[in-house]
């Protein structure tokens, strides 16, 4: 092969080599050291974090002509030959394409056997999780108790599609993702041996992209390396992996944060005509709210891995806005991104929301509004009696220039009024002079009014109000009847429990027996779950409520019998009913939502 990729080429062949898993290191070059080994290890955690490669290091310590020891020496025929992947006792397995019983069964033939040039036998299954139930069950006794010469090794990254049987038989390592910062460094020192400089917001991208998985990383570079060969720029990394710049998504959360609706459309333009995957970049405009949050949060800034500069430029646009705001402009881009991404047209659909979320800013916060009315009511608890009244009628002046619209309000008031005339009499002189400011000119000749009128509105105020009250409250013309509100009532407890109201409407006739209400029912079935005392408690509370009045409810239900002659002597009536309410007849009205509207019985129906 003329090219190895990086991804082979700086696969690591020591455990010092391996990046970002120490205490996993750690704890395998302990157990060699101490010869405290598991004959089966299970290594899981997400694509490209090293648990192929740390098997395969294992396997090479354990068959090391020094060993087993701490370190493989890469120097013996065993080590090379498990490197150049030609050894006779590694059994190397993809789960994937031998995941059925009978390769499980070909397997446990082989290491039955002695190893030929090796101490131990290796068996490295990667991928564990894709084998069959059928395939697991028949390597349990083999992992409980497995021959002495043999060692298993599996790696998965998926934990949980791995039986608990299997679990329970293996020492688990769950490897995790590689940190920022050695990512950093391991890329650097490849991009020296390759002889290309890098910049450092191009490293930074790369491993934005990486997300924490070393092989993704070194697929990253690779490609970008191809496309420069010495120089390698942030705007290069962007170009080539076709990634959102960070400067257009620093426009955009600006614009958003600050209500610039020009910006944000453009941004989002420049997007758009770059090709960028909407799926892709709603990603990086929500994480880039959540730097801007975490920045706002007290420790929350040592949650980011990102540059200095990046972190900079975060920190100088989130100290204009505050935390609450921040969040719930994140909380609306959220909300919209499911919907982005499934749209037919995901840039209309971007830019509405962007709109939406640039009108928050108008939207007055709900503890405000409260505030504002509490103050409010406060105010005008604060203020006496006599001013709320001066508040809402107007001022003698203007009595003066209203006149005419005071004078409807006053006539239906003067009937009433003159029932007590006594005590209108005692103010004799107001009357004049009201009179003769509030009559307007072209209603001169009805003098009448006046006198009768203005005093009900000075000195008495209370009798006008009352007045107005009465005719509102009118509580017998109100009250409900059993027999003819009996629908409506049955509409209320549909309302709130609808199988009860079917129920009431199978009753055969309901009346009202003075303190009773007695609903008969053809068929006792019917009212069987009524009969509770949960439900005729319910009930009960339901016919309080809408008829205003208690009464005691009994059900009556015709009496069961075994006697042929009675049941001959069943009425017409009854019959239908039970024709009616049979099961298949009930399906046929819910399947085709229709309703019986005539029963026949007897030999001359059709």
């Amino acid at each position: 092969m003329s090219y190895l990729v990086l991804a082979r080429k700086a696969r690591p062949q020591r455990f010092s080599e391996v990046v970002g898993q120490g205490p996993v290191v750690k704890t395998l070059q302990n157990s060699l050291q101490k010869d405290r080994v598991a004959h089966a290890i299970l290594f899981s955690g997400v694509r490209g974090v090293g648990k192929t490669t740390l098997a395969r290091i294992m396997a090479k310590a354990l068959n090391c002509a020094n060993g087993p020891a701490s370190e493989p020496c890469n120097e013996c025929l065993s080590c090379q030959q498990i490197t150049n992947g030609a050894s006779l006792d590694l059994f190397e397995i993809d789960g994937a394409s031998n995941r059925g019983i009978q390769e499980v069964r070909e397997l446990k033939e082989k290491i039955k056997y002695l190893p030929t040039s090796s101490p131990y036998k290796i068996v490295i299954i990667d991928e564990v999780h894709m084998l069959t139930t059928e395939a697991f069950n028949a390597l349990l006794k083999t992992l409980e108790e497995p021959p002495a010469h043999v060692y298993f090794m599996f790696a998965t990254t998926e934990l949980q599609k791995i039986p608990i049987t299997i679990l329970s038989r293996c020492q688990r390592y769950e490897l995790q993702r590689v940190t920022s910062e050695e990512l950093t460094r391991h890329f650097s020192k490849l991009a020296e041996s390759e002889n290309i400089k890098i910049d450092a917001r191009a490293l930074s991208l790369i491993v934005r992209e990486a997300e924490g998985s070393v092989r993704d990383g070194l697929s990253l570079l690779d490609k970008v390396f191809s496309y420069e060969d010495k120089d390698i720029s942030a705007e290069d990394v962007v170009e080539v992996l076709g990634l959102v710049s960070r400067d257009i998504l620093h426009n955009i959360a600006s614009a958003l944060l600050e209500s610039n609706p020009t910006l944000a459309l453009q941004s989002l333009d420049e997007v758009f005509k770059f090709g960028a995957d909407t799926k892709r970049f709603l990603g990086d405009l929500l994480e880039y709210f959540r730097a801007l949050l975490l920045i706002k949060i007290e420790g929350g800034e040592e949650l980011l891995d990102l540059p200095a500069e990046d972190v900079q430029s975060l920190k100088e646009l989130a100290g204009a806005h505050t935390s609450e705001t921040i969040h719930l402009k994140l909380k609306l881009l959220m909300s919209s991104a499911e919907k982005i991404r499934f749209s037919a047209q995901p840039r209309l659909l971007l830019e509405t929301t962007f709109l939406s979320v640039i009108e928050t800013d108008n939207v007055v916060d709900v503890t405000t509004l409260l505030s504002k009315v509490a103050s409010l009511s406060e105010n005008s608890a604060m203020l006496p009696a006599g001013s709320q009244l001066e508040a809402v009628s107007p001022p003698e002046g203007e009595q003066k220039k209203k006149s005419p619209p005071v004078e409807p309000a006053i006539e239906p008031v003067a009937e009433p009024v003159e029932e007590v005339p006594t005590e209108i009499a005692p103010p004799p002189e107001e009357p004049q002079s009201l009179s003769d400011d509030s009559v307007p000119p072209w209603e001169e000749p009805p003098s009448p009014p006046p006198p009768l009128s203005e005093p009900a509105i000075v000195d008495h105020p209370e009798p006008v109000e009352s007045s107005n009250e009465e005719p509102l409250v009118q509580e017998p013309q109100q009250t409900r009847q059993i027999r003819k509100d009996w629908l409506d009532f049955i509409a209320y407890v549909k309302d709130r429990k609808p199988w009860m109201a079917q129920n009431l409407q199978q009753a055969s006739s309901h009346r009202e027996e003075g303190q009773e209400l007695q609903l008969e029912f053809d068929d006792s079935a019917d009212c069987t779950l009524l009969k509770t005392v949960e439900n005729r408690k319910t009930l009960t509370e339901y016919v309080l409520d809408f008829f205003q009045k208690e009464y005691i409810i009994h059900f009556i239900t015709p009496v069961e019998t075994d006697d042929p002659d009675m049941k001959a002597s069943e009425g017409p009536k009854k019959q239908r009913q039970k024709l009616a309410n049979h099961p298949i007849v009930r399906m046929t009205e819910e399947i085709f939502g229709g309703q019986v509207g005539d029963v026949r019985i007897g030999p001359r129906s059709r």
